[in-house]
């Protein structure tokens, strides 16, 4: 019993651990995505890779993972983690405001996408059940790996972020109504179908409410009696079981899990204790989220590629092809630039982990035929495979679109030597404030964006603004920042910034460091991280609220300014 329990997974982590530990590291220094490392590892360890040949070599036996079913299960806590970090990074108020990308865009995206899709499958012959089942699973995208790549690339705040962010969200919404669709055409239920679904949406609402209502009311106290103990323990204890049970809890309502763990993050994030959760429980969200895309990786059966090379490949393509300029043309219907919408176009792209759940579940019901499902399952492992080679060139792409150069292309080398200018990281509202500023004083500057609508419309006003990603230490160089007098750093991703502040510090100790924050909290991180004074965005319109208070009272302008500059004294820590 002992024997059966225990070699067998003690094994299958030492392969896991091994290929976390030693080969996708291998992989970051040859500049590949991790998330591609990832699914190249799982795709050679798998039982369609060296698994192939363990009948000829038993040694490759224990370099292999064969119980793929029980990897599967174990990596959909990747996918919670993940969902339950983006959470955290956002809110009530940021998520109300993006409810017309949310339900005009991303609902938009799943009909029109999934109809086409359902057209063509019945066309090629599938019975119209099938073909319904196909187009709404095809149509939904792959979460975990786009965020992860957008997050990565820190470009979760930026206008591709938001949007991509918006249609899968609304991606996982709709699995509740995927899911109840196809139970009823497998149980070939008689009655009223529109009355049913308006239970199962009913119910899943209040689900979601219940759980938010609850969580508002029990979750701090809970979270405070477990940091009142002082032990790191019982606190991760509190915040996993958090994670996993408002996450089962959605499970069993018939919701996504991962957007449990969603739910979970959000109530979190409205604590005090969001930042240090968020530090917690990375190293779990970054296991787990591996050995997902190592288990899409795994599900690859590489014999059905070669022995129908060309439909394979042409479905891979066409799957892209349609969805990519569904995706780009609603974008532009929505108001995103040109550039913004055929990256967030081809990001979106692939098929996603909830087609193997769909599919799974209709071919147990005798909905899709076996081989009809494989074939679409190797479809969608195939196109999230590809996604992070296919979004290094929609960035590049964009670039052009959007007349700026790729981060990779030596964009900032015909710049003129600068000196004694500033180098601004982010060039938003608060960056365009600062730059006008500058120009008011003949302050010369420089400044670096990811976002290329916008860096495409300073240009064209000719401001010295270039597309790229600051954290780039290689960019920075190239904007001559070992001359410049100072760094400002202005971007709204509170981790982007604290991680430029360090890295810049870090390479370049003597040069001054201003940097904008969200609150108080995130200021004393920023000074922390290495910035030489950061200004909390609301304490400072607090200040010119109050001094129009005073002035209000006939208090004179000199006495209103020096009190200001006493307040700001107390405040900025240097």
């Amino acid at each position: 019993m002992e024997h059966h329990i225990g070699i067998p997974y003690l094994r299958e982590v030492i392969v896991f651990l091994v290929a976390a530990g030693v080969m996708v590291p291998l992989f970051h220094r040859m500049r590949v995505s991790p998330v591609l490392g990832y699914l190249v590892v799982g795709g050679v360890i798998g039982p369609f890779g060296l698994g192939l040949l363990v009948g000829d070599f038993p040694v490759l036996h224990w370099v292999v993972i064969d119980d793929l079913e029980g990897v599967q299960a174990l990596a959909e806590l990747g996918v919670i983690f993940l969902l339950f970090v983006i959470g955290l990074e956002l809110s009530l108020e940021r998520l109300w405001a993006m409810r017309r990308l949310v339900f005009g865009l991303g609902s938009a995206q799943i009909l029109i996408t999934g109809t086409i899709i359902g057209v063509i499958a019945w066309e090629f012959g599938n019975s119209i059940p099938a073909s319904i089942v196909l187009g709404a699973c095809l149509a939904l995208s792959s979460t975990a790996i786009v965020m992860q790549l957008l997050m990565q690339r820190r470009r979760l705040g930026t206008p591709l972020g938001r949007s991509s962010f918006s249609i899968l969200l609304m991606q996982d919404l709709a699995v509740v109504p995927i899911l109840f669709v196809v139970g009823v055409l497998g149980a070939k239920v008689e009655g009223n179908l529109g009355l049913d679904l308006a239970l199962a949406l009913g119910k899943a609402a209040l689900t979601i409410g219940g759980i938010y209502a609850v969580g508002r009311l029990v979750l701090r106290p809970a979270l405070r009696v477990a940091a009142q103990t002082r032990s790191p323990e019982m606190f991760m204890a509190a915040i996993l079981l958090t994670i996993i049970g408002i996450s089962a809890i959605t499970g069993a309502a018939g919701l996504s899990m991962a957007l449990g763990a969603f739910l979970a993050g959000l109530l979190i994030a409205e604590t005090e204790f969001r930042h240090e959760v968020e530090v917690d429980i990375e190293p779990f969200k970054g296991l787990m989220l591996g050995l997902f895309f190592m288990s899409v990786g795994m599900g690859i059966d590489w014999r059905v590629v070669v022995e129908a090379p060309f439909w394979i490949f042409a479905s891979v393509v066409g799957l892209f092809a349609l969805k990519s300029l569904v995706t780009a043309g609603l974008c532009v219907a929505f108001g995103l630039g040109r550039a913004t919408a055929i990256e967030a176009g081809l990001l979106l792209g692939q098929g996603g982990e909830f087609a193997f759940i769909v599919v799974g579940l209709a071919m147990s019901l005798g909905l899709i035929p076996p081989d009809v499902g494989q074939f679409m399952l190797i479809v969608a492992g195939l196109t999230m495979l590809v996604t992070p080679l296919v979004a290094h060139a929609a960035e590049r792409l964009a670039a052009r679109l959007a007349g700026t150069d790729a981060p990779s292309q030596h964009a900032l080398e015909s710049m003129a030597e600068l000196e004694g200018h500033v180098v601004i990281a982010g060039f938003g509202r608060v960056g365009r404030t600062l730059v006008e500023t500058l120009q008011a004083e003949a302050i010369p500057f420089v400044a670096i964006d990811a976002d290329p609508n916008g860096v495409a419309i300073a240009r064209k006003e000719g401001l010295p603004v270039y597309f790229g990603d600051a954290s780039r230490l290689d960019l920075l160089t190239r904007a001559h920042i070992a001359e410049a007098s100072a760094v400002v750093l202005t971007m709204d991703d509170t981790k982007a910034a604290e991680g430029i502040a360090r890295a810049i510090r870090h390479a370049w100790p003597m040069i001054p460091i201003y940097a904008r924050a969200r609150d108080r909290a995130h200021a004393h991180r920023l000074v922390e991280a290495g910035a030489t004074i950061a200004v909390p965005e609301a304490f400072e319109a607090s200040l010119q609220l109050a001094g129009r208070v005073l002035e209000g009272f006939g208090i004179g302008e000199e006495v209103v300014r020096k009190r200001l500059d006493q307040q700001r004294g107390l405040e900025e820590t240097p």
